[in-house]
């Protein structure tokens, strides 16, 4: 009995499986050859080292108009070599769309970006690519997961091996209950021993909180919450006042809020800086740096 060793099967290429399912569906070698825009004698010899490789005959040759015909061995090859050649086919397809951009992208984003240029983001990539898989986490940590997504959106720049792209500046401003304070500007001498709602001291808080303490300032805090909406259901409320990023104010539409009044820092705090994050070196998919481009661009629109 012949063995067939494991290393000869390594020469078998799809081309010649290719002639070999052209051969069987054509009846012969010339039909195969034009189907293929091969010469004859390439058919035959694709054919001769597909033999080589798995030691025996695979097409039994009755010469003249008479087609050829497959043999026991060959229908084995045959068999195993359309499922070879059909998950080329997948593959070739899944190569095509990726490059396209139709594969898949992990975006990272925290709560008030979100709520205003995530959904813009992400509709117009499904726009430009119907057949793209987005998978968004939101992610508040102090030390974004940058490497476990294609793209994280930050409000600071983060180091260790990861690059980033400032999209924006988000300033601070004052949300208050309608009523509190009159329209225009507000100075923080007018917050000393004021009502405030804040966020917990992590993140930028503690700096705001510097902020009022360089002022001469020190407003009363009386809640204390990590959601945004929290923090401005209680100003609704009429509890106290509130130290937000213009984007927390955008994402609520509290400058159209009949209950809220929305007022510039005077003097300003500085504003956090809007990032977008990627792992350094890593090679962009044709949709994440599609997804960069548009990120980009919104914020040129948002920061206009």
């Amino acid at each position: 009995m012949a063995i067939v060793r494991l290393d000869a099967m390594t020469d078998v290429e799809l081309r010649h499986l290719a002639t070999m399912a052209a051969v069987v569906e054509e009846g012969s070698f010339g039909r195969a050859a034009v189907r293929l825009g091969y010469t004859q004698s390439t058919v035959s010899q694709q054919i001769a080292l597909l033999e080589k490789a798995v030691g025996g005959a695979v097409f039994d040759r009755p010469g003249g108009p008479r087609p050829v015909r497959i043999t026991p061995l060959g229908q084995v090859v045959l068999d195993h070599g359309r499922e070879l050649l059909a998950k080329a086919r997948a593959m070739a397809t899944a190569v095509e769309r990726f490059n396209a951009g139709e594969g898949r992208i992990d975006i990272g984003t925290f709560q008030s970006l979100s709520n205003v240029l995530l959904p813009q983001l992400v509709r117009r990539l499904r726009e430009a690519h119907p057949g793209c898989d987005i998978r968004l986490v939101e992610d508040e940590s102090p030390e974004p997961p940058v490497g476990e997504v294609d793209l994280m959106f930050f409000d600071r720049r983060v180091g260790g091996g990861v690059e980033h792209r400032k999209l924006f500046d988000d300033p601070y401003v004052l949300v208050a209950p309608r009523g509190a304070f009159p329209d225009g500007p507000v100075k923080f001498a007018q917050l000393d021993d004021t009502p405030m709602v804040a966020w917990p001291p992590t993140c930028d808080q503690p700096r705001v909180e510097q902020a009022f303490a360089s002022n001469g300032a020190a407003p009363r805090i009386v809640f204390r919450a990590a959601g945004n909406e929290a923090v401005l259901s209680m100003v609704r409320a009429g509890i106290g006042s509130a130290v937000l990023p213009r984007l927390v104010v955008d994402s609520a539409a509290a400058l159209t809020d009949e209950a809220l009044t929305v007022h510039e820092l005077v003097p300003e705090v500085a504003p956090r800086e809007i990032f977008l994050l990627w792992q350094a070196g890593r090679t962009q998919s044709p949709l994440t740096e599609r997804a960069i481009a548009i990120a980009v661009d919104l914020a040129a629109v948002y920061r206009s």
